[in-house]
């Protein structure tokens, strides 16, 4: 997504999917989406998967793991790619990326209640009730707003929606 909250997103996910420490996640841009994620080894060796810019590829894998299955699509041809590039994002231009690294090493709520607020700005811009640049102040400003009240544990689903229902009823007042 434009804000990169997605990747921000994904952050999260690594860390808890695989455990990786925060410290040890780095984002990077790749324009051509052809790249879907990358691990370096141990022995400083980088893994890629790559693929057509489709998230039905990953999905799949996701939902036969640890089988691979044919998937119906198009495939990568690398003899047709001009070139791969690779960006560090500049946190000053992508504040959503921050946030959502900050809420996941707070932990507890704060990345339920990231990602509610992430959903009303996404649709509040969508409705245009505020700018594009607007959506990371909301975010931001949600989680200050909420900052107290966000537990530092989620013991069970029904905590985890409530959060998200509040932080979505505070991103709208926020709106206005």
């Amino acid at each position: 997504s434009a804000t990169l909250m997605n990747k921000g997103l994904e952050i999260i996910e690594a860390h808890h999917l695989f455990g990786v420490p925060y410290d040890d996640i780095e984002v990077i841009i790749h324009p051509q989406s052809i790249i879907h994620s990358l691990a370096r080894l141990a022995d400083g060796s980088v893994l890629a998967q790559l693929g057509l810019p489709d998230m039905k590829l990953p999905i799949a894998y996701a939902l036969n793991y640890p089988q691979r299955q044919p998937v119906d699509m198009p495939q990568l041809d690398l003899t047709l790619e001009q070139e791969l590039t690779f960006l560090k994002p500049g946190l000053d231009a992508f504040p959503c990326l921050r946030l959502a690294r900050e809420a996941g090493e707070r932990g507890g709520g704060a990345p339920v209640a990231l990602n509610a607020a992430n959903e009303v700005a996404v649709a509040a811009f969508l409705d245009g009730r505020i700018n594009f640049a607007d959506i990371a102040t909301l975010v931001e400003k949600t989680l200050s707003s909420m900052s107290v009240e966000l537990p530092a544990q989620l013991p069970d689903i029904d905590e985890i929606l409530l959060l998200d229902q509040r932080a979505r009823q505070m991103a709208e007042s926020l709106i206005g």
